[in-house]
C-alpha cells in the first residue's frame, strides 16, 4: 500500500514571513521560503489524516485541495498546532459526523479549555463536532488503513509525539529525543526533524544539532521543518545540506 505525505507547512510558530518583518528572508521572493505553520497530510487511497491543525489550518486544506478528512492526530498542544481546529466544521457538514481527535490526555485537556464551546452542555448550532481518543507515547493505532505508532520526544520539558507510519517518521518540537525512542525511529527510510534555526534554542532542535540526528539516524532521506526565518534562505541552505538532508517546504510531496 503507497501513502502519499503532503508538507501542509513547515515554519515555525509565527510563520515565515514574520509580521512586519523587513528581513531578507522574510522578504524573499522564492516560494520555499513562504511558510506557513508546521502540519502534514498522510493520505492513502481510501483515508486521509492531517498532523496538527494550526492557525493556517483552514488555508492549507483549501490549498491541497483536501476533500475528505478522516481524523486529525496532535503532536502537542501548542497553540500554533491546534489553533485552527474549529475549521473541522466543514467536514462534520460534508460528511455527516464527528471528527476524530487523536490526542494525550494533557493535549485533550487543552483542547476543552480553548475551544470550551464545542463542549458546552447547550450547543451553538453548527459548532464543531468532535470524538476524543486518548493515545500516549507507546500507542499504536489504525486510522481506517493508516497505521501509526507514537514516539516520544521533549520540547524542553514538555511531551511531544512523534509519528511512525510504514517507513515515515514524523518529528517536531523536539530537542531530545531517548534512546528508547530513537529505536522506534530506527529503520525509517524518510525521516522529518525539526531544524529551527543555527542558534542555540531552549526547546527546538538547532540546524547543527538536527543534522546530527538525521546522521545517528541515517534515514534514506531525511526533511527539516519547522523553520524559522533566521535559519535563512532555502537555497542557501539547502546547499550546505548533505545529499541525503534537505529542508522540507510547503507543498513538498512523495510518496512512500
Amino acid at each position: 500500500m503507497s501513502v502519499r505525505i503532503t508538507f501542509l507547512g513547515t515554519g515555525t510558530s509565527q510563520g515565515v514571513p514574520l509580521i512586519a518583518c523587513p528581513c531578507p528572508v522574510c522578504q524573499s521572493s522564492d516560494p520555499r521560503d513562504k511558510r506557513l505553520r508546521s502540519s502534514i497530510l498522510i493520505e492513502s487511497d481510501t483515508t486521509t489524516v492531517v498532523i496538527d491543525a494550526g492557525p493556517d489550518f483552514r488555508q492549507q486544506l483549501i490549498r491541497a485541495n483536501v476533500k475528505r478528512l478522516d481524523a486529525v492526530v496532535f503532536t502537542h498542544s501548542h497553540k500554533d498546532h491546534l489553533a485552527g481546529l474549529d475549521d473541522i466544521r466543514a467536514f462534520n457538514y460534508l460528511q455527516g459526523k464527528a471528527m476524530d481527535l487523536y490526542a494525550t490526555q494533557a493535549t485533550q485537556q487543552q483542547i476543552r479549555t480553548e475551544f470550551a464551546y464545542i463542549f458546552a452542555e447547550h450547543k451553538y448550532p453548527g459548532i464543531p463536532e468532535v470524538n476524543m481518543i486518548e493515545i500516549d507515547k507507546d500507542s499504536e493505532f489504525t486510522i481506517g488503513d493508516i497505521q501509526l505508532k507514537a514516539i516520544e520526544v521533549m520540547h524542553y520539558k514538555m511531551q511531544v509525539l512523534g509519528f511512525r507510519v510504514h517507513d515515515f517518521t514524523y518529528i517536531t518540537d523536539a530537542n531530545f529525543i531517548a534512546a528508547s525512542e530513537i529505536e522506534k525511529i530506527e529503520g525509517s527510510k524518510y525521516l522529518v526533524l525539526n531544524a529551527l534555526r543555527r542558534e542555540p534554542h531552549i526547546s527546538h532542535f538547532t540546524l547543527e544539532q538536527a543534522v546530527d540526528m538525521a546522521h545517528r539516524i541515517h534515514a534514506k532521506h531525511t526533511y527539516f521543518t519547522h523553520i524559522s526565518h533566521q535559519l535563512g534562505f532555502h537555497e542557501d541552505v539547502n546547499q550546505e545540506l548533505g545529499d541525503n538532508i534537505s529542508l522540507a517546504y510547503d507543498m513538498l510531496s512523495f510518496e512512500i
